[in-house]
């Protein structure tokens, strides 16, 4: 029997720390950084981080909807990172880093949606969410060294400073979502 797996693509700041919290959710097949949103096709990194590309740094994720939701995913999404900073999140600054939710269909378009509505009802962050939810038009996956970064390159300062934190904290937070591995 051949798994009906789907794909959510999502943009919290630096794609490095979403891409090592997703690596770690059961039922998460695949998670590969890139770029989205934008104006430029095939764009490098350096061009994104410019900012004059208009791409956000994104994560394209590819899980299976019988052991992971959709819903699931933008549960973690909305406690993983900072959706209230309007093209920031921390030090990182620039359209690149937004907050985005880039919808394949309208049935995701839905669910994103009412999920930021009850994140703001609920009250996850202080400040109003600023998170876009729109289609996703095309995805350009980010150049090989970005791939499984925060896990080839756990020494990096970055990584032990920004990433490796985040990462503690939704394992804590979500420790009956993870992989047996994680």
């Amino acid at each position: 029997m051949t798994k009906q797996l789907e794909t959510a693509t999502l943009g919290g700041g630096c794609f490095w720390c979403l891409e090592a919290v997703y690596q770690d959710l059961v039922g998460v097949e695949k998670v590969v950084s890139g770029y989205a949103g934008g104006r430029v096709p095939n764009p490098t990194y350096r061009e994104v981080c410019s900012g004059l590309t208009g791409h956000a740094e994104v994560t394209q994720i590819t899980y299976d909807p019988a052991v992971i939701s959709y819903d699931d995913l933008l549960t973690v999404f909305w406690r993983i990172h900072d959706p209230t900073t309007l093209n920031r999140q921390g030090a990182d600054v620039g359209t690149q880093y937004r907050s985005t939710i880039m919808v394949h269909n309208e049935e995701q378009k839905a669910i994103a949606e009412r999920s930021k509505a009850e994140a703001e009802a609920a009250k996850l962050w202080s400040d109003p969410i600023v998170t876009e939810i729109v289609p996703l038009a095309k995805f350009y996956p980010a150049e090989d060294y970005h791939q499984n970064y925060f896990n080839d390159n756990p020494y990096q300062p970055y990584c032990q400073m920004v990433i490796d934190p985040k990462v503690r904290k939704f394992r804590k937070e979500f420790q009956d979502r993870l992989k047996a591995t994680a």
